[in-house]
């Protein structure tokens, strides 16, 4: 089938090389022409494991292109996935300007029927807007038009996974013709009829995932309810963590146990830092508009918000617990993306605790293993180490920010001997607080403390 899709971010890039992989013939749009051009030259503007391999050898074999002129990519396509960022306003509400550009291109540009597939994340509705907007600018054009709702539900750092092997797929529609053309374009996935660039000997046999056929609102409903639940699991898990510390409890047995209830689950059930990244934060706000302007009272989303946002300050606090005073301190930050195996560094926790301890006159010195090059970009004050030992040289202390695998595995003799003092602020509970202790680290983590039971005194 002849796609296109609009905008070459993080949804686009990955839903594009996808499709190619599935054998569709793909076209991916952009008018950042300088995008355009980085990636016909193989330079990804993101970080994701496999997607470059994959890019590389789509486009060797022809099934996948770029191109700055997204006119031309609507009018060679039979389906168009508009992929282009929906950026909050300042009161919250999804911008969705971007989209209504498109809308007005494809409904002037097509000389032939199109279905248009809404994969940005949109609030309800929208989909009957974009209808909407193709009827009312593509009136004289002859030509019809279709919409779905397609939402992704992909996880930075483990995207192509999550699209070519997903646990299910979201497919609104209002029309069965619709829902026949959002079939065949995901049959290759439903089937495991493509060379999986994750398993050199195939796709793993696996039962086919769920193909749930709704109403448009209904499907743009169940991208904002998934990520607004998965944001109040990890409040909720950081609520739990506070309560541990205060009652001498382990958070971490307290999760585990709870999340190993199949009415549960343990994903995301994990005491931290909290969440961060454009789609956790920018959805619940997106999604609390919505209850607003439907009378719905959603003061639930508000407290996970709230409970979110003060994780980076009691950070800070734990560090001032333990060093006293901050001013002229030196402190080694390990981890700047919002969380591991990705570069993205917007709205990433370990950057606010970074502007945070920087007001409190610290000395920082950081290390990540691929969000370096962005962090720089959003604060270039700090001080960057090569490496994680060049990092936590004569620190006074050490505050994990992202929980990247590798800072498990460090030679932890080695930076204990680097460091001034051996103290290790571990903001997203990594490493194993008994083994780190025997290691001679003062160490510090969220709720699991190793202070004596300490109840309220009666007067």
């Amino acid at each position: 089938m002849r796609i296109s899709v609009i905008g070459c971010g993080y949804v686009g890039l990955v839903t594009g090389s996808c499709l190619a992989v599935a054998g569709h013939q793909v076209v991916c749009a952009d008018s950042d022409e300088s995008k355009i051009v980085a990636l016909h030259a193989g330079n990804l503007p993101i970080y994701e494991p496999y997607l470059d391999s994959m890019v590389a050898q789509e486009c060797r074999e022809g099934r996948l292109s770029f191109t700055a002129d997204t006119r031309e990519a609507i009018a060679s396509s039979d389906v168009i996935f508009i992929c282009v960022g929906t950026p909050p306003l300042e009161n919250g509400d999804a911008d969705l300007s971007a989209i209504d550009r498109i809308a007005r291109l494809i409904a002037t540009e097509s000389v032939t029927s199109k279905l248009a597939v809404e994969k940005s994340t949109v609030p309800v509705q929208t989909g009957w807007q974009l209808k909407r907007a193709l009827s009312i600018y593509g009136r004289d054009k002859g030509v019809t038009f279709k919409v779905a709702s397609n939402p992704e539900f992909l996880r930075e750092g483990t995207a192509v996974q999550d699209f070519l092997h997903p646990d299910r797929i979201v497919v609104g529609v209002e029309e069965g013709s619709a829902e026949q053309l959002m079939q065949e374009i995901y049959l290759p996935i439903l089937e495991r009829r493509f060379n999986c660039p994750m398993h050199s000997t195939g796709c793993p046999q696996t039962q086919p995932p769920p193909f749930i056929v709704t109403t448009i609102n209904s499907a743009e409903l169940i991208k904002h309810a998934a990520n607004s639940f998965l944001a109040l699991k990890i409040s909720y898990a950081n609520m739990i963590s506070d309560l541990c510390e205060r009652l001498g409890a382990n958070v971490d047995q307290v999760t585990r146990a709870v999340g190993l209830d199949p009415r549960i689950g343990p994903a995301f059930l994990r005491a931290g830092l909290g969440f961060g990244g454009f789609c956790l934060p920018k959805d619940i706000q997106a999604f609390m508009r919505v209850a607003e302007r439907a009378a719905v009272d959603f003061n639930l989303l508000k407290e996970v918000d709230r409970l979110n946002r003060k994780r980076v300050v009691q950070f800070v606090e734990m560090a001032k617990g333990a060093l006293w005073v901050l001013k002229d301190k030196q402190i080694a930050i390990l981890g700047l993306a919002f969380k591991p195996n990705t570069d993205d560094v917007r709205s990433s926790p370990a950057l606010e605790l970074i502007k945070l301890l920087q007001v409190e006159g610290s000395h920082l010195r950081a290390y990540d293993p691929h969000a370096m090059e962005k962090a720089r970009a959003a604060i270039p004050f700090v001080q960057y180490g090569t490496d994680p030992y060049e990092a936590v040289q004569d620190a006074d202390a050490l505050m994990i920010a992202t929980d990247w695998e590798e800072f498990r595995t460090l030679d932890w003799h080695r930076i204990r001997a680097l460091m001034a003092r051996p103290l290790v602020l571990d903001g997203r509970n990594l490493l194993d607080p008994a083994r780190m202790k025997s290691l001679g680290f003062e160490y510090h983590s969220f709720g699991r403390p190793d202070q004596k039971l300490e109840l309220p005194t009666e007067d």
